[in-house]
């Protein structure tokens, strides 16, 4: 993936590199003189479409004219009118190279006159009133009279913001600073989309189609703020058709895609809405963005299109945001951490979508639409959090799911181990047990004979070898076959005074008491014998573990799930992590002696018992071994 994102950032930078000229201005020796602005003009409506600019200023004409300041609201344009004449008179300059800045210029076609010569003109074949123009004059220009014929199918005529007189230079550099802001924003959406677009395609696949809606979302707001960017429409005349086509496209795209993602990660939505209102919103964009293309092939009906496309794209702004907030709210009481996150973002997106739409359409489309603009980043960084904190998330289950695996590893291992060492065991113990009681028999008569004090312990020393050899095959048989035989119901305090008094001895020779705190009434299913060999197991290991002032505490209790809880905790020199895991490993033993079978055994007998063993240690402070056994009726 990285590589794929150097790849891009390399052929972005090169493209960047090559555009950059293109929107540098020429430099040119200026005069210093500050800018003048035109703040007042005159308007008059021009019923005739064919009429001339010699006719406009001829004196007939002259009580026609209204004069106008910045600032005022554009007249309401008359029944039946389509065009009007706009008319200012140039201010005295000394300009090395003099221009003019029109911007916010209501008009579809524009035509513009001084000394009754046309120095610009632009007709557009489709919808798009905006005008930002920079008009080169001469010197000779001054004081004269620019006249502007303005020609629309809309509601609205006129200009909205005061005229600039100065350095061309300046200006456009004042116009590209002003203008150029759209751009930025709307290619660097397009950009992210692509860009994201080509990580996601190494993602899981189960999250291409939330995370593509996502990149349509993006890709299609910023189609949006491109193509409504007056400079571009400037600039490119010749494909102003194609720019608003464009934007239809990015239009129709925006709000299935929305409730697509929001399809994705919040699901089907209360009754089905959200996914019936998204495949209604699919047929509908479908149907728009067909008619788009027969527009463009048959005149006949784009008058058509442009009216349902306009109040289909108002509707569905409305009623699918008014939508989506309710369902987001209904998540957010739910405290759905994602809902909250893009509730914050998207309210202020929709807040300022929305009031815009009303506004747009209470002010009979007189009226700019440029503050979505700015919510629109709230809305996409909430995007963005919920696409972060869900990768997040699936990093975390791999972790979770890699940490599982192995311990699902571990105890696959250890079951073979176990396995391996039960086979081995029962074939082995039998064949080994009857020498070695023969051995015994032969060598209690030798020492029995035998006159010398010197042989006696020698032979006493070998018998107790054989008891101790015994003892392990004991616990070899009792590893292999731990089934319980003659199983009762015990009662786990009976059980645990028993084991208390034969071990007492043994804790005061080590210098350690025990003490006990059991509740009555816990019973369990199991052996007696085979429960006291693996509790004494557990409890021998922490008497041996005892420092002077050692001490061993047995509980005993009944937990919340229908299990007896027996915990045996000492004060003893505990172990490291390393060795907590190695409990119960064949051969792993601490002591000098030790074969490690014994814990091998208990957690076969717990096991049995339908129970699990745990052990908590910290060096230097001690250990606590935690057994839960399921809780037999008596």
């Amino acid at each position: 993936m990285m590589k794929v994102l150097r790849k891009f950032l390399l052929i972005f930078v090169f493209l960047l590199c090559i555009v950059t000229p293109f929107f540098a201005t020429a430099s040119y020796a200026i005069s210093g003189a500050p800018n003048v602005e035109i703040t007042e003009w005159e308007m008059m409506w021009e019923a005739d479409p064919t009429s001339t600019v010699q006719n406009a200023a001829s004196s007939a004409r002259a009580g026609d004219w209204q004069p106008f300041s910045y600032g005022e609201k554009l007249p309401v344009k008359p029944v039946n009118i389509q065009s009007a004449w706009l008319r200012f008179q140039l201010p005295d300059y000394d300009l090395a190279r003099p221009a003019l800045l029109i911007s916010r210029l209501t008009a579809k076609d524009v035509s513009i006159f001084i000394d009754n010569k046309l120095v610009y003109e632009s007709k557009r074949n489709y919808p798009f009133n905006k005008n930002e123009i920079i008009l080169s004059v001469t010197e000779n220009e001054a004081n004269h009279m620019v006249y502007i014929l303005l020609h629309t199918d809309s509601s609205w005529l006129g200009l909205k913001k005061s005229i600039i007189v100065g350095e061309q230079q300046s200006l456009s550099t004042l116009f590209m600073k002003k203008e150029m802001f759209d751009v930025f924003i709307g290619a660097s959406l397009l950009i992210i989309s692509l860009a994201m677009l080509l990580c996601f395609i190494f993602l899981n696949k189960s999250y291409l189609e939330g995370l593509n809606s996502l990149c349509v979302i993006i890709f299609s707001i910023g189609l949006m703020i491109l193509t409504t960017s007056p400079y571009l429409h400037m600039v490119y005349k010749d494909y102003g058709f194609e720019l608003y086509f464009m934007f239809d496209i990015g239009s129709n795209l925006l709000m299935p895609s929305v409730f697509f993602f929001f399809e994705k990660i919040f699901g089907r939505g209360p009754f089905g809405l959200i996914t019936g209102f998204r495949k209604l919103l699919v047929a509908m964009s479908t149907i728009l963005i067909t008619l788009s293309f027969c527009s463009l092939i048959f005149e006949e009906i784009t008058s058509y299109y442009k009216i349902i496309s306009t109040l289909t794209f108002g509707v569905i702004i409305i009623l699918g945001n008014i939508l989506l907030l309710v369902f987001l709210i209904r998540l957010c009481l739910q405290r759905n951490k994602e809902a909250i996150i893009i509730t914050v973002g998207f309210c202020v997106f929709a807040g300022i979508g929305v009031l815009e739409v009303i506004w747009y359409f209470v002010e009979n489309k007189n009226y700019d639409l440029f503050l979505w603009k700015w919510g629109i980043f709230s809305f996409i960084a909430a995007l963005i959090v919920i696409l972060a904190r869900r990768i997040l998330l699936n990093y975390e289950q791999v972790v979770s799911y890699s940490k599982q695996l192995e311990v699902f590893n571990n105890e696959l291992q250890r079951s073979e181990k176990m396995e391996i060492i039960s086979q081995l065991a029962a074939s082995v113990a039998h064949e080994v047990r009857n020498p070695l009681q023969v051995t015994r028999g032969f060598l209690q008569l030798l020492g029995e004979k035998s006159t010398s004090d010197k042989e006696k312990g020698y032979m006493a020393l070998a018998i107790d070898e054989l008891d101790r050899a015994s003892e392990i095959i004991t616990d070899f048989l009792t590893f292999a076959k731990p089934q319980l035989d003659n199983t009762t119901i015990l009662n786990i305090a009976e059980e645990i005074k028993k084991i208390e008094a034969i071990l007492v001895p043994l804790a005061t020779m080590q210098g350690g008491v025990i003490k006990v705190d059991l509740s009555s009434d816990l019973y369990v299913r199991g052996n007696s014998s085979k429960l006291k060999q693996a509790l004494i197991n557990i409890i021998k290991n922490s008497i041996e573990a005892l420092h002077t002032d050692g001490v061993i505490i047995i509980r005993a209790y009944q937990d919340g799930s229908q299990n007896v809880v027996i915990c045996i905790k000492d004060n003893g020199e505990g172990m490291n992590e390393t060795d907590l895991k190695k409990l119960g490993e064949p051969y792993y033993s601490k002591k000098t002696k030790g074969t490690g079978l014994g814990l091998m055994v208990t957690f076969r007998i717990i096991e049995i018992m339908q129970g699990k063993v745990e052990f908590f240690s910290t060096k230097g402070v001690g250990t606590e071994a935690i057994i839960h056994i399921p809780v037999a009726k008596k």
